[in-house]
């Protein structure tokens, strides 16, 4: 996977009341910019904009230096991870991480060397013919990321996925993106309500940052 960039540029949505002042910002590839704020300041709206799925008032987004502020949501390769792990529940959890790869037209058997990769990457190697069910919360979410990875996405878009889990878990599942962010080259958007969470994402890389609304 190679590195990519996310930059929004004087970009506001006024979607309920959210973001309308303009905001504007940089994400280089493999880096997490953390937004931090209470509920309702339009962190999960400003996700959804990046995403494609609520349009922007005004501004642009940016992936790569290409404008896609007018491209539909399929188009910009922008992965999703939320707070409740969206897994097949019929699907093993190595089928729910090779769906993507398989979708797009990769082999059955390239699906599932890239699932077995990207469950190994998120510590999960071994547990790739367990039902979802089976799983602890933590370990849903892990399969959440690594199906998120397998779409090989340019943009890693997290919607407080650790705020369900216990504050241990949280920080070391924060830990563990970021390390992964690094390691592919994406950029990601991280928001969350708690600041420790957004200092644990973004590391002591100066090119991550924290951004309050």
């Amino acid at each position: 996977m190679n590195g990519h960039t996310l930059t929004c540029e004087n970009l506001t949505i006024g979607y309920e009341s959210a973001l309308r002042e303009p905001l504007t910002f940089t994400v280089p590839p493999g880096s997490v910019l953390a937004v931090v704020g209470p509920s309702g300041c339009g962190k999960s709206t400003l996700l959804s904009t990046i995403a494609g799925v609520i349009p922007a008032h005004s501004g642009r987004v940016l992936i790569d230096g290409v404008d896609v502020t007018q491209m539909p949501t399929h188009t910009r390769k922008v992965a999703m991870v939320f707070q409740e792990p969206l897994l097949f529940p019929t699907m093993t959890v190595r089928d729910n991480v090779a769906y993507g790869p398989r979708r797009s037209g990769a082999s059955a058997s390239d699906a599932r060397s890239t699932a077995e990769e990207l469950l190994s990457w998120v510590d999960l190697a071994g547990l790739g013919d367990r039902n979802v069910d089976q799983l602890s919360g933590g370990q849903a979410q892990r399969v959440s990321l690594a199906r998120a990875l397998a779409a090989d996405p340019a943009v890693l878009c997290l919607d407080e996925p650790f705020s369900a889990l216990d504050a241990p878990l949280r920080s070391r599942l924060a830990a563990d993106v970021l390390a992964l962010v690094r390691r592919t080259g994406i950029p990601a958007v991280h928001v969350t309500h708690d600041p420790d969470e957004a200092e644990t994402m973004t590391g002591n890389d100066p090119s991550g940052s924290i951004l309050s609304l």
